[in-house]
């Protein structure tokens, strides 16, 4: 990482250019990849330059490497999702839409840094548990819809089918906490977390996170037309976000 580093000039101006560049060229390389839609892909072009200039090559490779994750699970057992009309729509590539509900808050704390006498730490642990939030329910949807025994209303405990706005299941909830607790880690490793202690911090906040939105989609989303995916899924990050730099700060 230090090496790519030292590919970014330090001239904040040049630095923005040269992420523009840099995003620029690899989306136009990337497009064939099923992962995102044509319009998904220069989306996440300019999500990958606001977090390459803000974060360098850390905040950069953290959104590349949820991406794959959270792209990996969703193919797992996507056949049989798809015979069961569980599956993603658009053969699972995600859409403009999709990257800033899963990217809006991680964003906006990665330019939150770039204020002067910005809470660095606090941010970075913000960033963090809000990807983890994020790849925890992608991990407990995918999951859960495949594996899940037993599917239930979070709300009310009464069975329901896979699928369902707000259900869960233990299988679910288990894949929740491991793709939560496998984001901290990547994080961790690029040096966006510092020590245990935080890791397991942002784990148990990604799924608390996870579980509120189920929450919210089985209790609010049907009663408010303007409540889409999309919308939980950023009230989602946000959460995450704000719980763990909460439980930062109290816990010193």
């Amino acid at each position: 990482m230090p090496a790519l580093e030292a590919m970014l000039p330090t001239d904040q101006g040049l630095r923005w250019l040269a992420a523009l560049m840099i995003n620029a060229l690899l989306i136009a390389i990337a497009q064939r990849v099923p992962v995102l839609t044509a319009s998904g892909w220069v989306h996440a072009g300019v999500l990958g330059t606001l977090l390459l200039g803000c974060l360098g090559w850390a905040g950069w490779w953290a959104v590349v490497l949820y991406l794959l994750l959270g792209s990996l699970v969703t193919r797992i057992g996507f056949q049989r999702k798809q015979e069961q009309g569980l599956a993603e729509g658009r053969g699972g590539r995600r859409g403009p839409e999709n990257v800033w509900g899963s990217a809006a808050t991680g964003t906006l704390l990665a330019l939150c840094s770039q204020l002067p006498a910005a809470p660095q730490t606090l941010l970075k642990i913000g960033f963090a548990a809000s990807f983890a939030a994020k790849l925890g329910d992608t991990f407990g949807s995918e999951i859960g819809k495949r594996w899940g025994r037993h599917t239930f209303l979070i709300t009310t405990l009464q069975p329901v089918p896979p699928g369902t706005e707000g259900a869960i299941s233990v299988e679910g909830t288990l894949a929740s906490l491991l793709g939560s607790a496998l984001m901290a880690l990547v994080m961790m490793q690029l040096g966006l977390l510092s020590g245990w202690p935080t890791w397991l911090l942002v784990s148990i906040v990604g799924l608390i996170a996870t579980l509120l939105e189920s929450w919210i989609g089985a209790g609010l989303q049907h009663r408010l037309s303007w409540l889409s995916n999309e919308v939980v899924n950023a009230l989602q990050t946000l959460i995450g976000a704000l719980l763990a730099m909460a439980l930062a700060l109290q816990l010193g």
